[in-house]
């Protein structure tokens, strides 16, 4: 079976504005300048593009999964239908326990096992520490951190200060 060149993207803060109190409405979900064409350009790349998102809003009954799904959907719109898959965890620690929910590892280890990530050659895409370290955990050696500047100790390996860059820094990886 053929293996894939994966990146996976964390959403809010990445792919769309992050908000304190969510980005659940169309109103509030604002996709981030050079979103569409850093996506397309991994898919012209031959990458496959997977979003693993924390959305605990769910849990918490601030929105519905619903709500999830229409996100989503003006996501795909605005970026030409570049993503090929999204996991969400609907959970929150403080309501119960999710192995799925970041930094837990089990949204990552199903797509990787879904997209028979060749690991060689997959990415991790985040703005937060949380975003990054599942992804240490199951193996995943490229990992950027986005916008926020890295501390030490950071389980980062690159840092950009957005997607576009962190795009390029893949593209040019890739090209080596």
């Amino acid at each position: 079976m053929k293996k894939n060149k994966c990146v996976f993207l964390d959403r809010d803060g990445v792919l769309n504005k992050d908000y304190v109190d969510y980005a659940y409405t169309l109103e509030k979900f604002e996709v981030l300048p050079g979103v569409p064409e850093a996506l397309n350009k991994l898919k012209d790349a031959g990458f496959k593009l997977v979003i693993l998102t924390n959305q605990s809003g769910i849990v918490k009954g601030i929105y519905k999964k619903e709500d999830v799904y229409i996100c989503h959907n003006a996501l795909q719109e605005a970026c030409d239908h570049a993503i090929d898959d999204m996991f969400y965890a609907p959970l929150h620690e403080k309501w119960s326990n999710s192995l799925s929910r970041k930094p837990g590892t089990l949204m990552f280890e199903r797509a990787i096992y879904k997209y028979n990530a060749d690991m060689e050659n997959t990415w991790m895409i985040g703005d937060k520490e949380r975003d990054l370290i599942p992804a240490e955990k199951v193996g995943i050696q490229h990992r950027i951190q986005v916008d926020n500047p890295l501390v030490e100790g950071s389980v980062a390996t690159h840092y950009a200060k957005n997607l576009l860059e962190a795009v390029d820094k893949i593209i040019l990886a890739n090209q080596e």
